[in-house]
């Protein structure tokens, strides 16, 4: 019985391979992306009816929806240029700010996208929002959260079939969801493994630039970013993602090519 389920594992292990745009690096997504959005929508409702979410006439949220707006629609021409469009199938998107104290921001499948109140005072302009929610998005469209989540099934629940998991085991499997997504946690942005936060940093400054945003300030954002831990950061090799050196530094020496994606600037309040 066990050779048969391990069997069962590896043959979904190896016919459940996708590449990440630009890494090319070859991801574990054993969940249809139409039932995650499904799953992503409601969860984004629930979330959106338990938090306050600023009214459109707050200027810091009309902010959101225009950094938001900007960076789907060079997502969206950067897929269509690269004939991946099947990567945002089915999006529509989202953007929400809501008052909570946590420097947070997070992206689902489907485009949903809410950012904290909290990170503001770290942000303090439009480009550095840009860099956040542009790597947030970057998350999703990579389809981190369905990797991450795929890793979960296998490892926590034996690689059963999600509409299995969901009626066997349906609280471990919507916790499981949520923080595959990063929905709920403090400092969400840096939840991620240091594989998919590199991936994000470069996909999101390519984003970013494409929208009109100067990626170059992304890195001023990451040095106030790396303040944030009280100098309470744990050595890299202990950590889940990258340290903040090696983060600042890694996305110095990419700025180059993301730069040739820069266009004339946006108006920037």
């Amino acid at each position: 019985m066990k050779k048969t389920i391990l069997f069962a594992i590896a043959v979904m292990l190896s016919t459940s391979c996708s590449q990440v745009p630009i890494t090319g690096r070859k991801q574990l997504n054993l969940l249809p992306e139409g039932t995650v959005m499904d799953m992503s929508l409601t969860s984004y409702r629930d979330f959106l009816a338990q938090h306050k979410v600023v009214p459109d006439t707050d200027p810091n949220a009309q902010m959101v929806k225009r950094v938001g707006a900007a960076i789907a629609k060079s997502v969206e021409e950067y897929f269509r240029q690269n004939k991946q469009m099947d990567r945002i199938k089915g999006y529509k998107w989202e953007f929400n700010l809501v008052e909570d104290p946590n420097v947070n921001a997070w992206c689902m499948p489907g485009g949903k996208v809410v950012v904290y109140t909290g990170i503001l005072p770290v942000t303090q302009t439009e480009t550095a929002l840009a860099t956040v929610m542009g790597h947030e998005i970057a998350h999703a469209v990579a389809r981190h959260g369905n990797e991450r989540m795929s890793e979960g099934l296998v490892a926590q629940l034996g690689g059963i079939a999600l509409d299995v998991a969901l009626s066997e085991k349906p609280e471990q499997t919507r916790n499981l969801f949520l923080t595959s997504y990063g929905v709920g946690s403090t400092l969400g942005i840096l939840k991620f493994s240091r594989t998919h936060e590199t991936e994000a940093d470069k996909l999101g400054l390519i984003f970013m630039a494409m929208a009109g945003y100067d990626p170059s300030e992304s890195v001023a954002f990451w040095q106030r970013m790396s303040t944030q831990g009280g100098g309470q950061n744990p050595p890299e090799f202990m950590s889940t993602h990258p340290s903040d050196e090696t983060r600042i530094r890694d996305i110095k020496a990419y700025l180059p090519k993301a730069m040739k994606y820069y266009k004339k600037p946006v108006t920037v309040k």
